[in-house]
């Protein structure tokens, strides 16, 4: 799991070791057949600098990095430490020799030290080597001679001088490279090769130091990679070309391997140096790989680029278009560099993010000091394939044509680093692109208008980590960032274009990384700072499941990405691990480690073959999926074929599933967990469907039904996680639903509902408006009677419990309202005087409760009812009747005093299943009192 630091091979190429940097690195050893770990030794506290095989194999050398300055000789095969010491400057380079000792280089040091392998663990001998007037240099690069040059040392320093060690330790000579910069060297029983910058590497004579020739130079920095012409290319003499840092003699094949420092590796055969030839190449990214993306594909149309390719983006400042390899269905076309490398798009002219600033050591006080809004963040490919947006560490918005590769539009978008972008998706019908930034803002463009900017949208609070496109036929943008907070909204259709509105809002507890949409449009995966992966329904933007994305104990979910099929997901987390799940049960089917750095993008191929991860560590990965899954895969996308035309509303999901607190799913008695139905469920849908009973007599209400009336009336879509109902089949459980088995309920049309209130009707008798008005003044317009000029019917009483005072009447305000005619498309027609009160309802005297508790002046909850659910007793507790049902009348009870100086009046609109207790009347209170 940690950043492998120095490699070697043993000199039978059987075994290989590395080193590792970090918090008690190993040292491990490797079988180069079997692939397989061998030995670990732990010696070093903070890095391995560099590490060495003896030429027997049987012992091989250590050295720490410039904070440990170690040197361990160990025994690998008994996994025991047999010599050690310390130095005392930076050690760069170490070489064994045949005759058993070995030499370390690095900062003004030149050290030979002797192993006497007949004691056990003892402090190491060293010998400094006589650097004379050299002794200020820095040396990088140490070989030691092999056949005619046995005993013989080479070294090279920064500053560009081969220097030749004898068998005694002394300068023998040294040689000026004629170059700027001089990084390694490597010998061969004949020759020496030096590594210098610009390209070169030139080869001398191991027995005399003779300059023999200059290997041919690699590709110069921004080549066009799509180039298929024939190797060497004729060489510009203002061209610049990246620096050599590492060089390998296979003796066998007399091969010479190449690294330079922009990452690319060149294999040449050096048998004929008067006709040096190349083997094999292959360019790669020299920094951060942020993204990848995999190229659609076509079946009809023309694509622009071969089947399987996939394109991956740096902070190089290139995006770099890849193919997965050749063969039958993917014709090799490859170039002049490489095989797997399609081509290479330069955002600009500056080449100097080419080449790993990090491994500059001492050549300016510039390096590794480069411009920290370099390179490109984010980027996608448009759904025909056409186009391909990205956005820089610098807020630029740039369009090239996949085609030609050429640059069609650049915008200045966003003021800081662009960190996610989005295309619609062909099935909404529109062509919108969404570009995210860090500057919290979301820019929508149209496509079809020249990616001219439709709306910029500000919600979030911080930075913008994810946007999404959902929806079939309706369009969907969902966003997610560090400010915690999911944003669901939807678009609508303007003259001008299209408008997205806000419909629903999830506030975290945890920061949320990324997420993505499945096949279905339905279900959205949002990665996690607390390691979960949470599943919300896109219609509805409520939770549906909740499940581990990481196995680790710490770290942070940072990227979630699913399969073609919407049948696994791979998680990536800070702890460098990769994650395969079953995104309907949550189990994890895989885990992976190779990247030595945090992973920044994954993505499945189409073919459910692979899954491609690119890393801070400027490695791209082909990781090869195992048959099961592949498998599973496939069957799934081919029972989503057969049920395209059945798709309808979101699946429910199980009864049985709960959520437990803190967002942690809970599996209670009655089935396993699966946040989404089995395939056989699905199998199921395509079963012969049973005809829905009749549909019950529905009275009118206002406002919003509860989740328990709408599965009454078949209504629910399962957006709370429950089976949807036929309509009528479901018994509603609870005082409030079980008054429903009398009647269901149906609302009015919300454009109606404004109209729809018991204090202001243009359809009461007289068209008057109710206000508050003076009891004795509304008592002598009634006249005492059944119904006033106003259409309040009035019954009244005077029995008052014990105790109270005499003279107070108790007011029942019946209020009519006029039925279907006012309100269209309500459930009740064809009548003219139809009331929510029936007309034959013959009117009551009730006692009046007990007035001893609160002022009902406060709070009342969404119903009209008040919070307080001391101030509310049922009727039938009281023993006076049986509670009235869901569709008896509403009714306004008020109590006053009529004398001078009596009571106020207390008035409530209550639910016909509760009776409000209206306070108790206060001692003294003006004439004539108002409506409360």
């Amino acid at each position: 799991r940690k950043t492998v630091s120095a490699l070697a091979f043993s000199p039978d190429g059987k075994l290989v070791v590395t080193g590792e940097n970090g918090h008690r690195p190993a040292v491990r050893v490797w079988d180069a057949e079997e692939r397989a770990q061998v030995s670990a030794l732990h010696g070093h506290k903070h890095g391995v600098a560099c590490v060495a095989f003896a030429p027997a194999a049987e012992y091989l050398v250590s050295v720490g990095h410039r904070h440990d300055r170690v040197v361990n000789v160990w025994d690998w095969k008994k996994g025991s430490l047999v010599a050690s010491n310390k130095v005392s400057c930076r050690v760069t380079a170490v070489s064994f020799s045949e005759e058993g000792y070995f030499v370390t280089v690095g900062q003004r040091h030149v050290k030979f030290w002797f192993l006497d392998s007949t004691k056990e663990t003892v402090p190491l001998v060293g010998r400094s080597g006589l650097l004379g007037e050299l002794h200020n240099n820095v040396f990088c690069g140490v070989a030691c001679g092999r056949g005619q040059a046995l005993g013989s040392t080479f070294c090279v320093s920064h500053s560009g001088l081969l220097c030749h060690f004898n068998e005694r330790r002394v300068l023998e000579k040294w040689i000026v490279l004629k170059v700027s910069l001089a990084t390694c060297v490597c010998v061969s029983e004949e020759l020496v090769f030096c590594g210098c910058d610009n390209g070169t590497v030139r080869i001398f004579q191991a027995r005399d130091l003779r300059y023999l020739s200059d290997l041919p130079k690699p590709h110069p920095l921004g080549v066009d990679a799509g180039l298929r012409a024939s190797f060497p290319l004729s060489e510009r003499p203002d061209a610049l070309y990246p620096d050599t840092i590492a060089l390998a003699y296979d003796a066998a094949r007399r091969w010479l391997s190449c690294v330079y420092r922009d990452h690319s590796v060149y294999v040449w055969d050096v048998g004929d140096l008067r006709a040096v030839g190349k083997v094999w190449s292959e360019l790669f990214h020299s920094s951060f790989v942020w993204s990848v993306e995999v190229y659609p594909e076509f079946k009809e149309q023309p694509s622009c680029l071969p089947p399987g390719s996939f394109l991956t983006c740096s902070s190089d400042n290139t995006v770099r278009v890849w193919t997965l390899g050749s063969g039958p269905e993917r014709p090799c076309r490859g170039n002049a560099y490489s095989t797997t490398l399609l081509n290479v798009i330069y955002v600009d002219n500056n080449t100097q993010h080419l080449q790993d600033s990090s491994s500059v050591i001492d050549k300016g006080e510039g390096a590794g000091h480069l411009d920290a809004k370099s390179g490109v963040r984010v980027m996608q490919v448009s759904p025909d394939g056409e186009h391909l947006a990205s956005g820089d560490r610098a807020g630029n918005l740039r369009i090239h044509e996949l085609r030609s590769l050429q640059e069609v539009a650049k915008v200045e978008a966003h003021d800081s680093e662009v960190l996610c972008l989005e295309y619609s998706k062909p099935e909404t019908g529109v062509a919108l692109l969404a570009s995210a930034s860090r500057d919290r803002l979301i820019h929508v463009l149209n496509v079809d208008k020249g990616y001219k900017l439709e709306q910029t949208l500000d919600d979030h609070s911080s930075a913008i980590t994810a946007v999404k496109f959902a929806g079939s036929g309706e369009v969907q943008l969902i966003s997610c960032g560090a400010d915690k907070s999911i944003y669901f909204r939807a678009a609508h259709k303007r003259p001008d274009g299209f408008s997205f509105v806000r419909t629903h809002h999830v506030a975290e507890k945890t920061t949320l990384y990324d997420m993505d949409i499945d096949i279905t449009q339905k279900y959205v995966a949002v990665a996690c700072q607390d390691r979960n992966v949470r599943v919300y329904g896109t219609a509805s933007g409520k939770q549906r499941c909740c499940y581990k994305g990481s196995q680790a104990d710490e770290g942070s979910l940072l990227k979630v990405q699913l399969d073609p099929s919407g049948t696994f997901l791979a998680t990536s987390c800070s702890d460098k691990s990769i994650s395969i799940i079953d995104f309907r049960s949550g189990e994890c089917v895989a885990k992976m480690f190779g990247h030595s750095d945090i992973v920044t993008g994954m993505r499945f191929t189409y073919d459910c073959k692979h899954l491609i991860t690119v890393s801070g560590d400027s490695c791209v990965f082909v990781w090869h999926l195992g048959p099961e899954i592949t498998s599973s895969m496939k069957q799934h996308l081919l029972e989503l074929n057969q049920l395209q035309p059945q798709r309808g509303k979101e699946p429910a999901f199980p009864r049985h599933l709960r959520y437990g607190s803190g967002g942690k799913r809970r599996i209670l008695p009655g089935g396993c967990f699966y946040p989404f139905p089995p395939r056989f469920l699905r199998r199921g849908l395509q079963t012969k469907a049973v005809s829905p009973p009749p549909a019950p007599v529905c009275i009118l209400t206002n406002g919003k039904l509860p989740m328990w009336a709408k599965r009454l009336l078949g209504e629910a879509d399962g957006s709370d996680g429950a089976a949807a109902s036929p309509r009528g089949s479901y018994r509603p459980q609870g005082r409030w639903a079980e008054c429903a088995e009398h009647g269901p309920i149906k609302t009015l049309p919300e454009a109606d509902l404004t109209c729809f209130t018991p204090a202001k009707s243009s359809d009461l008798e007289g068209e008057a408006e109710l206000e508050p008005r003076n009891l004795e003044e509304l008592l002598l317009e009634v006249g005492g009677g059944p119904r006033g000029p106003t259409g309040v019917t009035v019954a009244s009483s005077s029995r008052w419990r014990a105790g109270e005072p005499s003279g107070a009447q108790l007011l029942a305000l019946r209020l009519p309202l006029r039925q279907a005619d006012t309100y269209p498309g309500s459930a009740v027609e064809g009548s003219e005087s139809s009331e929510l009160f029936p007309d034959d309802e013959t009117e009551r005297e009730l006692d009046l409760p007990d007035t001893t508790g609160p002022s009902l002046d406060e709070p009342c909850s969404e119903h009209g009812t008040p919070e307080a659910s001391r101030f509310l007793l049922p009727r039938g507790e009281r023993g006076k009747g049986p509670p009235l049902l869901a569709g008896e009348d509403f009714f306004l009870w008020a109590a006053a005093k009529t004398a001078a100086g009596g009571s106020g009046l207390g008035a409530a609109l209550c639910h016909p299943a509760w009776i409000v207790l209206p306070p108790k009347p206060p001692q003294t209170s003006p004439a004539g009192a108002d409506f409360v």
